[in-house]
């Protein structure tokens, strides 16, 4: 079976932090538990499956089904009370299920092992629901590089950005209405973040109706990957646009611009912190898709990045007029992409099946 790169990322999510909680809640059941260690460490090990695995399920895998998704759509009081249920009817559940495969005289003694066991569930599962909400807030890579500190001080670092903007989105939002739009916005960065993850791309933030992407220098400029994420992401709006005509009238259309350089890369912010990349280079690229409009091209690539990037099979660069960036002494050289005979391919992948995130939403 051949699985995208986002559901490789959920299942690999899946099993780092089942095993985590398998390790803890060993030592838990090692440290309290009231029979032998090993007997009492393998109950942890076995409570931890039994209850982390539907819920690491719910929170990994629940936006693919449509009833749960549109539990979200609740107010926020009600769709955490609905989750706390929930939690609490598995955590309960999975600790039964435990004591009677393990052949416990007594179900549900509520004795002080199995009020430790549900206070310690419950904070488990507590931990990981703000993890994930945190991550998906910010990015997992954002995250882990704030708690590790990563940027406390600014450090200078080459990148690789592509910024990817929607076409038409003025009137596009005037046409549908905002709440419509919105929807169309959320499905469209959703198709750019299926190809960021098949690219190997981190997304830095969204900024209106703009994507931006980065790459570190190293084995994604190596390989190309960068140069094909456009096409990549083209390919899953494609496949999805009998769903995007059928919800929004049209399929949308974005584009793109490259570029290379040297950033400063630090935390920033006081109330609310952020990691930010600071320089010409992002400045740079915001100026080569203005350029887009002009030239009457979708995806553009400054010489920056071409001369240090490996140009995927099926994909051509075709040079263009230097162009002359406000603020910089150097005029640019850039290129155009395209796809050579047809939609390009990316190597390994399966471009004709289609994201499930259309399924069960109207």
């Amino acid at each position: 079976m051949n699985l995208s790169s986002r559901a490789r990322q959920e299942w690999r999510i899946i099993l780092w932090v089942s095993l985590g909680s398998a390790v803890i809640s060993a030592y838990f059941g090692y440290a309290v538990g009231g029979s032998t260690p090993m007997h009492s460490a393998m109950m942890g090990i076995v409570n931890s499956v039994v209850i982390a695995t539907p819920i690491m399920l719910y929170e990994v895998k629940g936006q693919r089904v449509a009833a749960l998704r549109r539990l979200r759509r609740l107010p926020l009081l009600v769709y955490f009370g609905v989750k706390v249920l929930f939690y609490v009817v598995v955590i309960i559940g999975g600790l039964v299920v435990v004591r009677v495969l393990f052949g416990s005289s007594e179900i549900m003694p509520f004795d002080e092992v199995f009020r430790g066991s549900i206070a310690f569930a419950v904070a488990m599962s507590v931990l990981a629901n703000l993890a994930f909400e945190m991550g998906s807030l910010l990015g997992f890579g954002t995250l882990k590089n704030l708690l590790s500190g990563r940027y406390m001080q600014p450090k200078l670092e080459q990148k690789a950005f592509l910024l990817i903007d929607m076409k038409d989105s003025t009137g596009l939002a005037e046409r549908l209405g905002s709440i419509h739009f919105h929807e169309l916005l959320n499905a469209f960065f959703r198709d750019v973040a299926d190809a960021a993850l098949e690219c190997e791309a981190e997304i830095h933030k969204y900024v209106g109706d703009e994507a931006i992407l980065t790459w570190p220098d190293g084995r994604s400029l190596a390989n190309g990957d960068c140069l094909a994420c456009p096409f990549v992401a083209r390919n899953f709006i494609v496949a999805n646009g009998g769903q995007y005509r059928e919800r929004f009238g049209v399929v949308p259309e974005f584009r793109a611009a490259l570029h290379y350089g040297e950033i400063v890369a630090g935390e920033i912010g006081d109330v609310r912190r952020e990691i930010a990349y600071v320089g010409d280079t992002l400045n740079v690229a915001a100026r080569l898709l203005d350029a887009t409009k002009m030239i009457g091209r979708d995806v553009v690539v400054s010489s920056d990045l071409l001369e240090r990037a490996a140009l995927p099979s099926g994909i051509g660069a075709e040079a263009l007029p230097i162009l002359t960036v406000r603020g910089r002494a150097a005029p640019l050289g850039i290129s155009a992409l395209q796809c050579l005979g047809g939609d390009f391919r990316f190597p390994g992948s399966d471009r004709t099946t289609a994201p499930s995130f259309f399924r069960g939403q109207r």
